[in-house]
């Protein structure tokens, strides 16, 4: 495999473009909402409880967007991750309609928050397929897509095997789910950009000032950082897939689960062309859950998926990634790659995100790899539920972050297991099917 030698492999390929200075506010003796987590999530919950009349300071135990929100593939869309008979099974079928219904007006104010904001993040409406990996995996995108139809206001087509020509030069899929209105952007400049609306507002956003001790008593919270203490009424946690220990309770329900992605080296114009005429946003069926897309210069492709469940070497990850990519555009089996890198995402049990709150301790996480519009969102719902504005009503507070008999200690050892069962057994079949 060839290396362009543009960044070091772990080097993220959004980050060439990051020119915000360190986040070394001081930390304030006291506020009356602490929000812990400096993502997409963090800010924007920062942003509505500001804007509620709030007194608000940010903390992250790293720089500010050092997660997902600066690593993830831009693709940004709302809709449920289940199909409505799994959401209604584990949360009733009222619940499973609001969430249908919730996906339109979700990505409709994410789509707002950047206007209102003037943020310049590349955002671009290119719409974005689910490619089927299998037969079974295509009828069961039919049945979504009657639902998706029937329970909500968001755009859905079928595109036939058939079809496909049109989307994407592959003859390895069955068909796809197209979500025309859905969009790609830089998810890097989409963090700056809210860093910038925070710091307009005058909050504090202190990085490196990892929360280590967090005391309840009748006025609020004590709050102990490795930059100092603060007292605050309430607190928003915002830390989804980077949570740490000191918080038992959300790490034992939202584990954080690895995300690998390869930058290919710049491709003539007419070869991307070629390759994916629709210029989409792609996400696959299968297991492996390989997404890719054209970078927003429109210079390379950007590959994502499960090299593992657990942390690899990045240039491990690497490999594995340019063989699926070469085995669905046998065209690329010469290309260079630029970037390498890899973050968490942060995964429920259900699949499906949640807002709640325990005693003034307000959270939004478990966005299982949706949380380019869904984290702002939810995280914007946490502010608002936290100043007690009516804003802040989601059906994602009436979901639920539940434990696991596999997950009974705070690191998520099972992910071990999980990986070899995929790799050898689900990946096997799936790929035997599809055959």
């Amino acid at each position: 495999m060839r290396w362009t030698g543009e960044a070091e492999p772990g080097t993220p390929y959004w980050w060439d473009v990051l020119t915000e200075a360190p986040a070394d506010d001081p930390l304030p003796e006291r506020c009356d909402v602490l929000v812990i987590g400096a993502g997409y999530a963090g800010l924007s919950a920062a942003i509505a409880a500001h804007d509620c009349g709030a007194r608000v300071a940010v903390v992250d135990k790293d720089e500010p967007g050092h997660g997902a929100s600066t690593r993830n593939g831009g693709m940004f869309g709302a809709h449920p991750r289940l199909s409505w008979k799994k959401l209604s099974s584990q949360f009733g079928p009222e619940v499973a309609d609001a969430l249908f219904a919730e996906a339109r007006p979700a990505l409709e104010w994410a789509k707002a928050l950047i206007d209102r904001e003037g943020i310049d993040c590349d955002l671009q409406e290119t719409g974005r397929i689910q490619l089927a990996w299998t037969r079974e995996h295509f009828e069961s995108q039919k049945v979504l897509a009657r639902h998706v139809a029937e329970k909500s206001d968001v755009a859905v087509e079928m595109v036939e095997r058939d079809g496909l020509g049109q989307e994407i030069e592959t003859q390895s899929y069955c068909g796809g789910l197209l979500f025309p209105e859905h969009c790609g952007l830089h998810p890097a400049k989409f963090h700056q950009g809210l860093r910038r609306a925070v710091a307009r507002r005058g909050i504090p956003l202190v990085g490196h000032a990892e929360v280590t001790e967090l005391e309840r008593d009748v006025h609020g919270f004590s709050v102990r950082t490795v930059k100092g203490r603060l007292r605050t009424e309430k607190v928003i946690l915002c830390t989804n897939g980077y949570t740490t220990p000191l918080f038992r309770w959300h790490v034992a329900r939202v584990f954080p689960l690895p995300s690998y992605i390869i930058a290919t080296e710049e491709l003539p114009a007419n070869l991307i062309g070629h390759l994916a005429p629709g210029r989409r946003m792609m996400v696959e069926t299968r297991a492996r859950h390989s997404y890719y897309r054209i970078s927003p210069d429109g210079k390379r492709i950007l590959w994502g998926g499960r090299a593992s469940m657990r942390e690899l070497p990045v240039t491990e990850a690497a490999r594995r990634l340019r063989g699926l990519m070469v085995g669905v555009w046998p065209e690329l089996e010469d290309t260079a790659i630029s970037h390498a890198w890899w973050g968490n995402t942060g995964f429920s049990f259900n699949h499906t995100p949640h807002v709640g709150e325990d005693r003034g301790l307000h959270y939004a996480m478990g966005f299982s790899g949706s949380g380019t519009v869904m984290a702002p969102y939810l995280g914007a719902k946490a502010g608002f539920r936290a100043m007690g504005d009516a804003r802040g009503e989601t059906a994602y507070a009436e979901t639920a972050l539940r434990r696991d008999i596999l997950h009974p200690f705070v690191r998520p050892h099972f992910l071990k297991a999980a990986d070899i069962w995929y790799r050898q057994v689900v990946d096997r079949m799936e790929n035997r099917r599809a055959r």
